[in-house]
Protein backbone atom coordinates (compact mmCIF):
# COMPACT_ATOMS: atom_id res chain seq x y z
CA UNK A 1 0.00 0.00 0.00
CA UNK A 2 1.00 3.25 -1.03
CA UNK A 3 2.44 5.51 2.06
CA UNK A 4 -0.33 8.48 2.27
CA UNK A 5 1.42 11.67 3.16
CA UNK A 6 -1.91 13.91 5.36
CA UNK A 7 -1.51 16.55 7.58
CA UNK A 8 -1.12 15.12 11.36
CA UNK A 9 -4.35 15.85 14.20
CA UNK A 10 -1.96 18.28 15.65
CA UNK A 11 -1.81 20.37 12.61
CA UNK A 12 -5.61 20.01 12.23
CA UNK A 13 -5.65 21.19 15.63
CA UNK A 14 -3.37 24.16 15.18
CA UNK A 15 -5.14 24.95 12.24
CA UNK A 16 -9.21 24.72 13.86
CA UNK A 17 -7.96 26.70 17.32
CA UNK A 18 -6.70 29.51 14.77
CA UNK A 19 -9.55 30.01 13.08
CA UNK A 20 -11.50 29.85 16.11
CA UNK A 21 -10.01 32.17 18.00
CA UNK A 22 -8.59 34.32 15.12
CA UNK A 23 -5.57 34.44 16.60
CA UNK A 24 -2.50 32.41 16.60
CA UNK A 25 -1.14 33.66 19.91
CA UNK A 26 -4.83 32.29 21.39
CA UNK A 27 -4.75 29.32 19.72
CA UNK A 28 -1.08 28.26 21.24
CA UNK A 29 -2.25 29.30 24.84
CA UNK A 30 -5.25 26.59 24.02
CA UNK A 31 -3.08 24.14 23.21
CA UNK A 32 -0.04 24.99 25.47
CA UNK A 33 2.37 25.60 22.24
CA UNK A 34 4.59 28.60 21.19
CA UNK A 35 2.87 31.18 18.79
CA UNK A 36 5.89 30.15 16.43
CA UNK A 37 5.30 26.27 16.20
CA UNK A 38 1.27 26.93 15.72
CA UNK A 39 2.18 29.52 13.02
CA UNK A 40 4.34 27.19 11.54
CA UNK A 41 1.90 24.04 11.58
CA UNK A 42 -0.51 26.00 9.69
CA UNK A 43 2.19 27.29 7.19
CA UNK A 44 2.95 23.98 6.37
CA UNK A 45 -0.70 23.11 5.48
CA UNK A 46 -1.01 25.77 3.72
CA UNK A 47 2.14 24.38 1.78
CA UNK A 48 0.29 21.01 1.61
CA UNK A 49 -2.76 22.32 0.48
CA UNK A 50 -1.41 24.62 -2.15
CA UNK A 51 -4.16 27.60 -0.74
CA UNK A 52 -3.65 30.07 1.56
CA UNK A 53 -5.75 29.65 4.55
CA UNK A 54 -5.68 33.20 6.30
CA UNK A 55 -5.52 36.69 5.23
CA UNK A 56 -3.66 38.95 7.57
CA UNK A 57 -6.37 42.23 7.66
CA UNK A 58 -4.95 44.81 9.74
CA UNK A 59 -3.14 42.89 12.33
CA UNK A 60 -5.73 40.35 12.93
CA UNK A 61 -6.44 37.26 11.05
CA UNK A 62 -8.78 36.30 8.26
CA UNK A 63 -10.02 32.99 6.64
CA UNK A 64 -9.92 33.19 2.93
CA UNK A 65 -13.00 31.37 1.33
CA UNK A 66 -10.69 28.05 0.79
CA UNK A 67 -10.10 28.36 4.82
CA UNK A 68 -13.35 28.57 5.67
CA UNK A 69 -14.45 25.46 3.30
CA UNK A 70 -11.38 23.62 5.01
CA UNK A 71 -12.37 24.55 8.47
CA UNK A 72 -16.07 23.05 8.11
CA UNK A 73 -13.91 19.59 6.62
CA UNK A 74 -11.50 19.93 9.21
CA UNK A 75 -14.21 19.92 12.49
CA UNK A 76 -15.88 16.89 11.01
CA UNK A 77 -12.63 14.90 11.37
CA UNK A 78 -11.50 16.23 14.67
CA UNK A 79 -15.13 15.28 15.78
CA UNK A 80 -15.22 11.88 14.41
CA UNK A 81 -11.62 11.26 15.70
CA UNK A 82 -12.82 12.29 19.26
CA UNK A 83 -15.70 10.20 19.12
CA UNK A 84 -14.04 7.20 17.61
CA UNK A 85 -11.30 7.55 20.61
CA UNK A 86 -14.34 7.74 23.11
CA UNK A 87 -16.21 4.32 21.75
CA UNK A 88 -12.65 2.85 22.71
CA UNK A 89 -12.24 4.13 25.72
CA UNK A 90 -15.39 3.46 26.77
CA UNK A 91 -15.61 -0.35 25.45
CA UNK A 92 -16.17 -3.43 27.63
CA UNK A 93 -16.11 -6.87 26.36
CA UNK A 94 -18.97 -7.63 28.16
CA UNK A 95 -21.02 -4.44 26.28
CA UNK A 96 -22.37 -3.69 23.07
CA UNK A 97 -22.80 -0.68 21.00
CA UNK A 98 -25.84 -0.10 18.33
CA UNK A 99 -25.77 2.54 16.95
CA UNK A 100 -29.30 3.88 15.62
CA UNK A 101 -30.53 6.88 13.92
CA UNK A 102 -33.97 8.22 14.29
CA UNK A 103 -36.37 11.04 12.58
CA UNK A 104 -35.57 13.60 15.41
CA UNK A 105 -39.50 14.65 16.22
CA UNK A 106 -40.59 11.00 15.80
CA UNK A 107 -37.49 9.85 18.64
CA UNK A 108 -38.56 12.27 21.14
CA UNK A 109 -42.49 11.58 20.37
CA UNK A 110 -42.68 8.11 20.65
CA UNK A 111 -39.01 6.45 20.10
CA UNK A 112 -37.67 7.74 23.73
CA UNK A 113 -40.80 6.26 25.43
CA UNK A 114 -40.03 2.98 24.45
CA UNK A 115 -36.27 2.98 25.45
CA UNK A 116 -35.76 2.52 28.97
CA UNK A 117 -37.32 -0.66 29.24
CA UNK A 118 -34.97 -2.23 26.25
CA UNK A 119 -32.29 -0.65 28.10
CA UNK A 120 -33.69 -2.82 31.40
CA UNK A 121 -33.96 -5.95 29.90
CA UNK A 122 -30.52 -5.66 27.34
CA UNK A 123 -28.16 -4.25 30.48
CA UNK A 124 -25.10 -5.31 27.57
CA UNK A 125 -26.46 -3.13 25.09
CA UNK A 126 -25.52 0.50 25.04
CA UNK A 127 -27.53 2.82 22.22
CA UNK A 128 -25.88 5.77 20.15
CA UNK A 129 -28.71 7.58 19.09
CA UNK A 130 -28.39 10.36 16.52
CA UNK A 131 -30.93 12.14 14.91
CA UNK A 132 -32.04 12.27 10.93
CA UNK A 133 -34.32 14.42 9.03
CA UNK A 134 -34.51 12.23 5.58
CA UNK A 135 -33.49 8.58 4.12
CA UNK A 136 -30.12 7.87 4.07
CA UNK A 137 -27.56 5.36 3.31
CA UNK A 138 -26.95 3.68 6.63
CA UNK A 139 -23.92 1.11 5.52
CA UNK A 140 -21.58 4.76 4.54
CA UNK A 141 -22.66 6.51 7.98
CA UNK A 142 -21.82 3.56 10.33
CA UNK A 143 -25.82 3.12 11.33
CA UNK A 144 -27.43 -0.47 12.35
CA UNK A 145 -30.68 0.54 12.58
CA UNK A 146 -32.84 3.53 11.52
CA UNK A 147 -36.53 4.39 11.91
CA UNK A 148 -37.88 6.04 7.62
CA UNK A 149 -40.92 7.44 7.14
CA UNK A 150 -41.92 6.58 3.17
CA UNK A 151 -42.58 4.14 1.18
CA UNK A 152 -41.34 1.35 3.01
CA UNK A 153 -38.97 0.12 -0.66
CA UNK A 154 -35.45 0.73 0.26
CA UNK A 155 -32.69 -0.86 -1.75
CA UNK A 156 -30.40 -3.68 0.63
CA UNK A 157 -33.01 -2.97 3.59
CA UNK A 158 -34.16 -5.32 6.15
CA UNK A 159 -38.22 -2.92 6.81
CA UNK A 160 -40.75 -3.51 8.87
CA UNK A 161 -43.96 -1.52 8.74
CA UNK A 162 -44.23 0.33 12.51
CA UNK A 163 -47.44 1.77 11.67
CA UNK A 164 -49.58 4.20 9.30
CA UNK A 165 -50.16 7.71 10.13
CA UNK A 166 -53.54 10.26 10.50
CA UNK A 167 -52.32 13.70 9.84
CA UNK A 168 -54.89 16.32 11.52
CA UNK A 169 -54.68 19.92 10.83
CA UNK A 170 -53.81 21.44 14.70
CA UNK A 171 -53.59 25.28 16.27
CA UNK A 172 -53.27 26.82 19.28
CA UNK A 173 -56.42 27.64 21.19
CA UNK A 174 -55.59 31.09 20.96
CA UNK A 175 -55.43 31.36 17.50
CA UNK A 176 -58.44 29.09 16.58
CA UNK A 177 -60.63 30.84 18.84
CA UNK A 178 -59.41 34.43 17.04
CA UNK A 179 -60.58 32.83 13.58
CA UNK A 180 -63.09 30.51 14.72
CA UNK A 181 -63.58 28.55 11.63
CA UNK A 182 -66.96 27.23 10.72
CA UNK A 183 -66.06 25.54 7.62
CA UNK A 184 -62.86 23.73 5.75
CA UNK A 185 -62.57 26.66 4.09
CA UNK A 186 -62.30 29.62 6.38
CA UNK A 187 -59.11 27.95 7.24
CA UNK A 188 -58.05 29.38 3.55
CA UNK A 189 -57.01 32.46 4.97
CA UNK A 190 -55.15 31.02 8.07
CA UNK A 191 -51.33 31.27 8.50
CA UNK A 192 -50.36 27.66 7.10
CA UNK A 193 -47.22 26.41 8.34
CA UNK A 194 -45.57 23.66 6.52
CA UNK A 195 -42.76 20.65 6.57
CA UNK A 196 -39.93 20.88 4.46
CA UNK A 197 -40.27 17.46 3.36
CA UNK A 198 -43.70 17.18 3.03
CA UNK A 199 -44.65 20.31 0.71
CA UNK A 200 -47.79 19.14 -1.00
CA UNK A 201 -49.84 18.47 2.39
CA UNK A 202 -51.74 21.17 3.01
CA UNK A 203 -52.58 20.99 -0.54
CA UNK A 204 -53.49 17.32 -0.50
CA UNK A 205 -55.65 17.61 2.80
CA UNK A 206 -57.83 20.84 0.83
CA UNK A 207 -57.58 18.94 -2.12
CA UNK A 208 -59.72 15.99 -0.20
CA UNK A 209 -62.54 17.88 0.60
CA UNK A 210 -62.88 19.54 -2.88
CA UNK A 211 -61.68 22.72 -1.93
CA UNK A 212 -58.93 24.25 -4.42
CA UNK A 213 -56.92 27.19 -3.49
CA UNK A 214 -53.50 28.66 -4.65
CA UNK A 215 -52.25 29.17 -1.06
CA UNK A 216 -51.74 26.11 0.18
CA UNK A 217 -48.29 25.63 -0.81
CA UNK A 218 -47.71 28.90 0.91
CA UNK A 219 -46.44 29.69 4.38
CA UNK A 220 -43.07 29.45 6.41
CA UNK A 221 -41.47 26.04 6.49
CA UNK A 222 -39.88 24.22 9.29
CA UNK A 223 -37.22 21.20 8.62
CA UNK A 224 -38.37 19.10 11.65
CA UNK A 225 -41.85 18.96 13.60
CA UNK A 226 -40.35 19.88 16.71
CA UNK A 227 -39.79 23.40 15.59
CA UNK A 228 -42.87 23.43 13.58
CA UNK A 229 -44.71 22.54 16.50
CA UNK A 230 -43.49 24.65 18.96
CA UNK A 231 -44.49 27.85 16.21
CA UNK A 232 -47.96 26.27 16.62
CA UNK A 233 -48.65 26.24 20.13
CA UNK A 234 -46.74 29.82 20.27
CA UNK A 235 -49.97 31.06 18.00
CA UNK A 236 -47.84 31.46 14.89
CA UNK A 237 -50.39 29.52 12.70
CA UNK A 238 -51.62 26.02 11.44
CA UNK A 239 -49.84 22.86 10.65
CA UNK A 240 -50.75 19.79 9.81
CA UNK A 241 -48.74 16.56 11.59
CA UNK A 242 -48.97 13.09 12.62
CA UNK A 243 -51.91 12.46 14.78
CA UNK A 244 -49.53 10.65 17.97
CA UNK A 245 -47.14 13.25 17.73
CA UNK A 246 -49.45 15.48 19.65
CA UNK A 247 -51.80 13.40 21.92
CA UNK A 248 -50.29 14.47 24.77
CA UNK A 249 -50.81 18.18 23.53
CA UNK A 250 -54.45 18.00 22.47
CA UNK A 251 -55.03 16.11 25.53
CA UNK A 252 -53.76 18.59 27.70
CA UNK A 253 -55.18 21.82 25.50
CA UNK A 254 -52.28 22.99 24.35
CA UNK A 255 -53.64 22.44 20.93
CA UNK A 256 -56.58 21.98 19.03
CA UNK A 257 -57.93 20.17 15.66
CA UNK A 258 -58.65 22.82 13.65
CA UNK A 259 -61.32 20.72 11.76
CA UNK A 260 -62.09 17.32 11.88
CA UNK A 261 -60.33 15.90 8.32
CA UNK A 262 -57.71 13.51 8.63
CA UNK A 263 -55.39 12.88 5.94
CA UNK A 264 -53.87 9.62 5.23
CA UNK A 265 -51.85 8.22 2.84
CA UNK A 266 -49.36 5.43 1.20
CA UNK A 267 -46.59 6.24 3.63
CA UNK A 268 -46.16 4.90 6.81
CA UNK A 269 -43.24 4.70 9.62
CA UNK A 270 -40.71 2.00 9.45
CA UNK A 271 -37.52 0.62 11.34
CA UNK A 272 -35.14 -0.60 8.82
CA UNK A 273 -31.39 -2.28 8.90
CA UNK A 274 -28.88 -3.23 6.10
CA UNK A 275 -29.89 -7.09 5.39
CA UNK A 276 -26.46 -8.73 6.61
CA UNK A 277 -27.24 -7.25 9.68
CA UNK A 278 -29.87 -8.68 10.67
CA UNK A 279 -28.13 -11.99 11.99
CA UNK A 280 -26.98 -9.68 14.76
CA UNK A 281 -27.86 -10.46 18.52
CA UNK A 282 -28.14 -6.52 19.29
CA UNK A 283 -30.30 -5.84 16.00
CA UNK A 284 -32.62 -9.15 16.69
CA UNK A 285 -33.10 -7.77 20.51
CA UNK A 286 -33.89 -4.18 19.49
CA UNK A 287 -35.82 -4.86 16.62
CA UNK A 288 -38.16 -7.69 18.71
CA UNK A 289 -38.14 -4.71 21.03
CA UNK A 290 -39.61 -2.32 18.98
CA UNK A 291 -41.78 -4.30 16.98
CA UNK A 292 -43.68 -5.56 19.76
CA UNK A 293 -44.17 -1.62 21.43
CA UNK A 294 -45.67 -0.67 18.21
CA UNK A 295 -48.22 -3.56 17.97
CA UNK A 296 -49.74 -2.25 21.33
CA UNK A 297 -53.02 -0.51 21.17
Amino acid sequence: MTARHLPSTTTLQCFEAAARHMSFTRAAEELCLTQSAVSKQVAQLERYLQHRLFRRVRRSLVLTPEGSLYLTEVRKILAQIEMSANTIMTYSGHSEVLRVATLPTFGTAWLTAHLPAFLEAHPRISLNVTDRVQAFDLEQEDIEVAFFHGHGRWPNLECHKLFDEEVVAVGAPDYLDRRRPALATDLIEARLLHLSTRPDAWHRWFAEQGITTHRSYHGTRFETFQMLLRTVMAGGGLALVPRFLVEDELATGRLRLAWPHVLRGPDAYYLVYPEPLGELAKVRHFVSHILSCARRP
